[in-house]
């Protein structure tokens, strides 16, 4: 063993950490790598077996490659649709998803090896670095953290792929296509490179999971999605379970090129950030949840459910997941769902996603109370009476400022008409005083 033990690396292959493992053995670390297979869609990560061998071709001591698809997707995403976690109401929180469900099994192969800390590539200008750490010690609060990337000389991502090449250290990125890409089974995250400058179009060879909707096919397509207590469990009939479903779902309307996310993001650090995303099953069944959430919830548990859904995206986004609020939220959203099961019907066109219906046994839409045609049920006759009362306290209101204004009205009129008096006496001392000044003059 080195002189300062064993350190539990989240390795993943790609450039940041590659460079870190060979990195931390120069430093004096025995390297344990920890690379999760969430559903990497793209082939290079997909296969977790590979990257394992690559870190023990670059000296790792030990390589764990755990595939926690089916975790990620019924512990960690699972809630994520529950709480329709959307950050800014625009992302739908992929990287920050993934985090605490890496940091898990980050912490218990290093409570197995017994490493003296784990290690992340996170920069010091990221959110990730936030989330690695925060969630690593709320899981063990005696584990050591060590984030080396915030302070090596290795400042660009240019100069990390001439430190790679200068390795040895195979890499897939290059200065010609520098993208920092992280993926999973919720969607796929692009940062870096010309994508830093906010006025630069995402070049197409930046998306991968989705179709340019240019090019999408000119026939729409209708999909339906089943859900069962606020999880969806179906599409078009065909039931599945929650990791294929969305796997499912990215191929149907990725392909007909919705799903993508080119926004100015708030990072934790306190910096703006331009991030892109492509996320098509994400946005879809979010989409869909909300319409099937407003078929079936009443309206007062839906506007504090929308509040709290703010919350819910800030906590997990800043690297909270294992915090007592965002345990409470989850609860109150989770007993909000018993109800939410039904059908929505989604229409997919050459980058759009609508909502053309929806259905639910347990539906809150009443068509006689809702009709203006025949079969109508609702009493008319009450809307006045209701009006009046709900009216009431703004009536009170507004009667009792009507007579404040009305008494200040009064008393400025009169004070104003005493003033005109006194003003007038006065002239009319001085007028007199100026008459016997002349007259004694004469």
């Amino acid at each position: 063993m080195s002189e300062k033990g064993k350190v539990v690396l989240a390795y993943s292959g790609g450039l940041d950490t590659s460079c870190l493992l060979k990195y931390l053995q120069d430093e004096g670390y025995d390297v344990v790598s920890c690379i999760a297979s969430l559903g990497q869609p793209s082939s290079e990560r997909s296969d977790i077996e590979a990257i394992s061998d690559k870190a023990k071709s670059l000296g790792a001591v030990a390589a764990y490659d755990v595939d926690i698809r089916d975790e990620f997707a019924e512990d960690f995403v699972a809630k994520a649709i529950y709480a329709n976690g959307m950050y800014e109401n625009k992302y739908p929180l992929l990287s920050a998803l993934s985090r605490p469900a890496i940091c898990r099994h980050l912490v218990r192969v290093a409570q197995k090896e017994g490493a003296v800390a784990v290690a992340h590539g996170c920069t010091g200008k990221g959110n990730d670095q936030v989330r690695f750490e925060l969630e690593c010690k709320a899981l063990d609060p005696a584990l050591d953290i060590l984030g080396p990337v915030r302070s090596w000389n290795l400042t660009t991502r240019s100069s990390e792929i001439e430190y790679a090449q200068a390795h040895g250290i195979p890499v897939d990125a290059t200065k010609a296509s520098p993208y920092s890409i992280d993926e999973n089974v919720w969607g796929r995250a692009i940062e870096c490179g010309v994508l830093e400058d906010p006025w630069n179009q995402a070049p197409k060879g930046a998306w991968s999971i989705t179709v340019d909707p240019e090019e999408a096919p000119d026939e729409a397509r209708d999909v339906v999605i089943g859900f069962e207590a606020g999880l969806p469990v179906s599409i078009d009939g065909r039931r599945m379970k929650l990791y294929d479903l969305v796997a499912a779902l990215n191929g149907i309307v990725g392909s007909h090129g919705f799903g993508r996310i080119d926004m100015i993001e708030d990072r934790l650090v306190g910096l703006k950030s331009r991030e892109c995303y492509e996320q098509p099953g994400a946005l879809a069944l979010i989409m869909a949840h909300k319409q099937l959430e407003s078929l079936c919830l009443p309206g007062d548990v839906l506007h504090v459910k929308l509040d709290l859904e703010h919350e819910w995206s800030r906590q997990v986004y800043n690297g909270l997941w294992y915090s007592p609020l965002k345990d409470a939220l989850d609860a109150f959203f989770a007993s909000t769902q018993k109800t939410v099961t039904g059908e929505v019907r989604l229409h997919l066109y050459k980058g759009s996603c609508t909502v053309t219906g929806s259905r639910a046994d347990s539906s809150m839409y009443d068509f006689g109370l809702a009709t203006y045609d025949k079969g109508d049920t609702f009493d008319r006759t009450a809307a006045k009476g209701f009006m009046d009362l709900f009216g009431l306290p703004n009536r009170v209101w507004a009667e009792r400022r009507l007579e404040r204004e009305k008494a200040v009205g009064l008393l400025g009129a009169a004070q104003i008409q005493a003033m005109g008096v006194k003003e007038a006496e006065a002239a009319g001392t001085n007028q007199a005083s100026a008459e016997g000044g002349a007259s004694a003059g004469k």
